[in-house]
């Protein structure tokens, strides 16, 4: 989550415990177990913001070390780069775009030294430098349950591992060394409230209340020492709050201490209970050997092969992918519920039940696209679990959460993605919930008015003016209302069947012929000037290339707005061949850049598979190899962007053994070229699903032919039901293309052919603010209905040819075909003074351009929301603008809007100017508004400048000085402010 003008988000974490399945792998037969080949480091480097530390599978406790301490690229807590560890903490995020988490910091250490190399009596309240030690990777080591390193400065050894809710830390000293131990719960993220209780010398209790991408995470833990401390000594802010202390022991008792923790969202009971019932007395080793054999029967459900022309290094490193991926689409969701059966709901209050095991962290914009339809294979019973735990979420909140963290809506990301999850679930028959509750909760899930649904609703897109990432969104709920619309024909409810079939239709209003791109409609016109590189507001860490090939629940209708199968391919060839920079804002998520293909970031991940759907497999074979083979390595930065709790990896999962669910819900997997000779997936109801590839290597990528159960298969897709009744999949590879799957009965295909709708027409050529006059043409984007329009609410007639506008107009249009009609849209058009003009000296940030170079005197005034298109923005420079009234003429005053937004970098000027003059050489200046613009504040504000003048004059001269460097303290500090500005009235 970037809180920028110039970027979005996306990420999270979570984790559990499952049956055990037959063992098939070659690993057991020859002895190396599975998890030998799980490299945790792979992701702690580049952008992949993994943690390398110990966890169970989609456990509650994630035990890693802590190296940063803020940033974007530690996120989770950990990055390779680093030198320095500060503690290990008991929670991380696996890959996502925000930090959270990082609660009950321990770290051994030989002195009392808490902040800034002072001792405890000083009182400093810097950043924990003091207790922080140097380390090396050589002496670091990671596999699934377990981390060990060596902390060189202090020559401690630390060692953690796990069960699903309590960890235990064993510190090995130097001998006759000081044992100290540092408890800090003010680590990362803002405390609310803490506590640290002292019931024994060998007991500590407390909790930890705190504030960051949660608003209100609670957490209490219960923390046991092997033996006691002889005394602590508390660090006390200013307001004499015990959020650190240090431990201090006996070194005569013995060079090694381990700390034993449980941790629970509801009380420090829960937390002593989910300890004492998961590790009680056993030993670190028992915990630790438990945790492997958790993880190895977790692998197991997958057993790969790779090829035998890899020389051993590469055979090594192949695998070690494969079961990173696996292990990392096994850490998220979190179980987020105590022993006895206790959680903390969405509603923040204690709920019981012992029907199902709650769990937080779904990031579900990323991982409703493999993920979960991952586990609907190899986690159903699980799945049951996840959906029951968003159905309880929706019961304690109110609605499905889109993002939901420790019992928070965290407010991240778009669309309702909990929608497909359900949808593909029970489509695909996982129905171990209340079905009936799940389906009104999907559609309470769609009936909102916010999030641009409200103009969704109405006009069958959200227009730019409207609402930000008004593109991505319209695209998103699109898909996401298609997924209702074929469980309501599943469950017989064919009005809704019949609602939500068009809804899912609506991609196409979004779709702008002209230039084959999904683009912004800013008052129902083409957002404009129009660069499908350009990274803007109306996309969703996106430009336009990365999202004009999303609708995935209809892409024979989207093949048919591009010109038919031809033109589609021409334009995804463009889309791989295209120059890989970006324009516009920064968008750090875009990364792993094919072309404009980003598979770095999620809304790419299905493109690749696009080409079964135009009669080409043999460019969808070429493109998944490339990326399976250049955007994942074993190595720290062996994956090309955010993790997301699992959808990095779950794409690489998928490609890999040999198809993809390009549109979740439809229980199709598109064939694309398996990267193993052999991948078998052993499922729950005992049976197994084999992908065996012959004459396999890095150059025999392209399927010859294939075979399904001994039977010749010319598809290239597969069913959801032909992999859980288990079989064998034959693939025989070829070094060259092959028509195998290339006639149109054998491609894949999602299309829409009931309901279909009429699209609302848009403003092909106009202007929306005109000074002497305008021509107004109306077009649709497929199909031919007749358009009719109305001029200041006169009677509707219809639309033959263009037509001009000379004053200002209110226009309504709509199109109409087989008495079906589109909604109405309405557009305000506005004329500007035909003498009046303006002359920017900066230039202005196009994606923030507010309508074009007149927008500061086009009557338009910008609202609240500065990702709405009607503000001008300037990224690190002073607007500088001179207004030409024409000829002289007496003003009174002079007014200036100005806009802020700290949370997205958008800062009040700190100061404004205003000069006049008659013949625009010589000005005046009148004077000079400061204002204190590095006042922190959340709120989102419009400061107006008046000017007063009562004289005659012809120019009007304003300087707005940017804020430059953002302050210390702000998020994005070491960065520059943004200045929005619109509309320089002049009276």
């Amino acid at each position: 989550m970037k809180k920028q003008p110039f970027v979005s988000l996306a990420l999270l974490i979570t984790i559990s415990i499952l049956p055990s399945f037959p063992i098939f792998s070659q690993e057991n037969q020859t002895g190396k177990n599975l998890i030998s080949y799980v490299n945790p480091f792979i992701g702690t480097a580049g952008h992949g913001h993994t943690y390398p530390g110990a966890t169970m599978p989609f456990g509650m406790m994630q035990l890693s070390p802590d190296t940063r301490l803020e940033g974007w690229d530690g996120c989770s807590g950990y990055h390779y780069s680093d030198e320095y560890i500060y503690g290990f903490s008991h929670t991380h995020l696996s890959g996502t775009g925000v930090s959270d988490y990082g609660d009950v910091l321990l770290m051994p250490t030989n002195s009392v030294i808490f902040n800034n190399g002072a001792d405890a009596s000083t009182g400093s309240a810097q950043a924990q430098e003091g207790y922080r030690a140097h380390f090396s990777h050589e002496n670091e080591s990671a596999s699934p349950g377990y981390y060990k390193v060596l902390l060189d400065e202090t020559n401690i050894e630390v060692e953690l591992t796990v069960s699903e809710r309590s960890g235990i830390h064993r510190y090995t000293f130097p001998k006759n060394s000081k044992q100290i131990i540092i408890l800090d719960l003010e680590h990362r993220d803002q405390v609310l409230s803490a506590e640290i209780d002292a019931k024994s010398k060998t007991e500590i209790s407390g909790h930890r209340h705190s504030r960051a991408w949660a608003e209100n995470q609670m957490l209490f833990y219960n923390i046991q020492f092997s033996k006691p401390y002889k005394e602590v000594q508390y660090y006390t802010n200013s307001e004499e709050n015990k959020y650190k202390a240090a431990f201090v022991f006996e070194a005569s008792e013995g060079n090694m201490i381990e700390v034993k923790v449980g941790i629970s969202a509801v009380d420090e009971a829960g937390a002593k209970k989910n300890l004492q019932t998961e590790i009680g007395d056993k030993s670190f080793e028992q915990v630790k050997t438990f945790a492997e054999e958790t993880w190895e029967k977790q692998l197991e459900k997958i057993k790969i092969d790779a090829l035998a022309s890899l020389s051993n290094r590469e055979y090594q490193d192949r695998k070690t992918v494969f079961y990173t991926a696996l292990y990392h689409t096994m850490i998220a969701p979190n179980i987020y519920q105590d022993v006895d059966g206790r959680y903390r709901g969405m509603d923040l209050k204690v709920h019981h039940t012992d029907d199902f095991t709650n769990y937080t962290v779904f990031s579900l914009w990323d991982t409703y696209r493999a993920a979960h339809p991952l586990y609907t294979i190899i986690e159903q019973e699980r799945t049951d679990e996840f959906i029951k735990s968003l159905l309880a979420k929706y019961d304690e909140g109110g609605i499905l959460p889109i993002w939901p963290l420790a019992g928070n809506y965290t407010h991240c990301m778009i669309g309702y993605h909990a929608v497909p999850v359900i949808a593909d679930a029970y489509l695909k028959g996982i129905r171990g919930y209340d079905v009936e509750k799940a389906y009104e909760a999907m559609k309470h899930s769609a009936t909102q008015d916010k999030l641009g649904l409200k103009s969704y609703k109405e006009f069958g897109f959200i227009p730019v003016e409207d609402e930000s990432e008004s593109v991505s969104k319209t695209l998103e709920y699109a898909y996401d209302d298609w997924t209702i619309a074929e469980m309501a024909k599943e469950l017989g409810k064919m009005e809704d069947y019949k609602l939500y079939t068009e809804r899912a239709q609506y991609y196409k209003n979004v779709y702008d012929p002209a230039t084959k791109f999904m683009r912004g409609r800013f008052r129902n016109t083409w957002f404009a000037p129009f660069d499908p590189y350009e990274v803007n507001f109306n996309y969703t860490e996106a430009n336009s290339w990365q999202y004009s090939f999303y609708a995935p629940q209809d892409l024979s209708g989207l093949i048919n707005l591009m010109g038919g199968k031809k033109q589609f391919e021409t334009q995804l060839d463009k889309l791989f061949t295209a120059e890989t920079e970006t324009s516009g804002r920064q968008q750090v998520d875009i990364t792993g850049l094919i072309g404009q293909y980003a598979h770095g970031n999620e809304p790419s991940h299905h493109m690749a598979y696009l080409y079964n759907f135009v009669n080409q497999p043999a460019k969808t074979q070429e493109r998944v190899h490339e990326i399976l083979t250049t955007q994942y390595h074993n190595a720290p930065d062996g994956i090309s962007g955010n993790e997301d709790c699992g959808q990095m990896s779950a794409w690489y999962i998928f490609s890999a053994m040999g198809f993809y669910p390009v549109t979740p819900a439809s229980n199709e997997y598109v064939i694309g070229t398996p990267l193993f000779e052999s991948s078998i997936i052993n499922l729950e109801n005992g049976k197994t699903f084999e992908v065996n590839a012959k004459n396999i290597s890095d150059k025999n990528i392209y399927i010859a032919s294939a075979n399904l159960n001994g039977k010749p298969l010319n598809r290239s897709f597969i069913y959801h039901n032909e992999v859980m009744d288990g079989g064998k999949l034959v693939l025989n590879m070829t070094d060259q293309p092959s028509t195998w799957a290339t006639q149109d009965d054998q491609i894949p295909k999602t299309e829409i052919t009931e309901n279909i709708i009429v699209l609302a027409p848009f403003i092909s050529k106009d202007e929306v603010a005109f000074k002497n006059n305008t021509e107004i043409s109306l077009e649709v984007a497929v199909g031919d209905p007749e358009i009719y329009y109305s001029l200041n609410n006169s009677e509707f007639k219809k639309y033959n040819k263009a037509f001009t506008l000379s004053k200002e107009t209110v226009l309504k249009t709509y199109s109409e075909k087989n008495g079906k009609k589109s909604p109405i849209i309405t557009t305000h058009f506005y004329k500007i003074d035909p003498n009046l003009s303006i002359t920017l000296e900066t230039e202005y940030a196009n994606q923030y351009n507010g309508g074009g170079p007149n927008a500061l005197i086009d009557g338009i005034h910008g609202a609240n929301d500065f990702r709405t298109g009607t503000w001008q923005g300037y990224h690190d420079l002073d607007l500088k603008a001179t207004v030409n009234l024409g000829s002289k003429k007496e003003v009174k005053t002079v007014i200036v809007n100005f806009l802020q937004d700290q949370r997205s970098w958008i800062f009040y000027p700190t100061e404004v100017t205003c000069w006049v003059s008659k013949d625009g050489k010589d000005f005046t200046e009148l004077n000079t508004q400061k204002i204190d613009a590095t006042k922190p504040t959340e709120e989102v504000e419009i400061e107006t400048i008046t000017f007063d003048i009562n004289k005659d004059v012809q120019y009007i001269k304003i300087q707005a000085k940017n804020l430059g460097d953002l302050p210390k303290g702000h998020l994005g500090y070491g960065g520059k402010a943004w200045l929005f500005v619109d509309e320089i009235a002049v009276k």
